[in-house]
Order: C-alpha cells, then sequence, then structure tokens
C-alpha cells in the first residue's frame, strides 16, 4: 500500500513563495552582507498568516527568526568592534554568525523541499 502526499494548489502556490524569499534571503545575504534581509523580511511577515497550520507557516518563523538573531549577533560584533581589545572577538562573532544564517538559509530551503516543517 503505497501513501500520496495530497497538496492543494495553495499550499504549492505558498510553498513556491517561500522557496522564492529563501532565494531573495541568500541573495541579499551573499551580495550585502545581510544588509537589505529586511526587504524580503517585510514578506515573511505578510505571508506568514495566509499559511497557518501548514508546513509553510514554520519556514516564514524560522527565516523571520534567522534575520533577527543575524543582526542581532552583527549589533554584537558591531559594538565589540567599538573597542580595540574586542576586534578580534567581533571579526570571530561576524564570521560564526554568517556561517550560521547561511547553515539556516540552506537548511530551510532542503526542508521545504522535502515537505519538512522547521523547527520553531
Amino acid at each position: 500500500m503505497s501513501q500520496q502526499l495530497v497538496l492543494d494548489s495553495g499550499t504549492e502556490d505558498a510553498k513556491q513563495m517561500a522557496r522564492i524569499l529563501y532565494l531573495v534571503h541568500a541573495c541579499t545575504f551573499f551580495f550585502s552582507l545581510g544588509m537589505l534581509s529586511f526587504l524580503p523580511l517585510i514578506v515573511n511577515y505578510l505571508k506568514r498568516p495566509e499559511t497557518n497550520g501548514t508546513i509553510v507557516h514554520s519556514h516564514h518563523t524560522w527565516m523571520i527568526r534567522s534575520f533577527w538573531f543575524y543582526v542581532l549577533w552583527m549589533v554584537v560584533g558591531g559594538i565589540l568592534f567599538a573597542t580595540l581589545i574586542g576586534i578580534p572577538v567581533a571579526w570571530l562573532i561576524w564570521c560564526v554568525a554568517w556561517l550560521w544564517k547561511a547553515y539556516r538559509l540552506i537548511r530551510g530551503f532542503l526542508d521545504l523541499n522535502s515537505n519538512k516543517p522547521m523547527p520553531v
């Protein structure tokens, strides 16, 4: 006996929008180090209520949280960078934050394509 995953067109459209948002987040992340990520973030906030009860809702939440934690760590790095002693630590924080954000974007995109919700 085989099982089929049945998705309605609304869910498929929401998944496609989430895929696009992952890609836009990635583009802004790689080309502006996340400074332009507020643009897809606005769309995440607008589209998330439409996806209540679906796996896509967890993906929007995942992208939103990824953005805000990335901003938090970049600000912490910036504060440390303002002190002479904290400059090496700031660079370390920025590098780790960059790798962490890249991981979250890749994992989210792959899990969305595998129809898995994100652990939020």
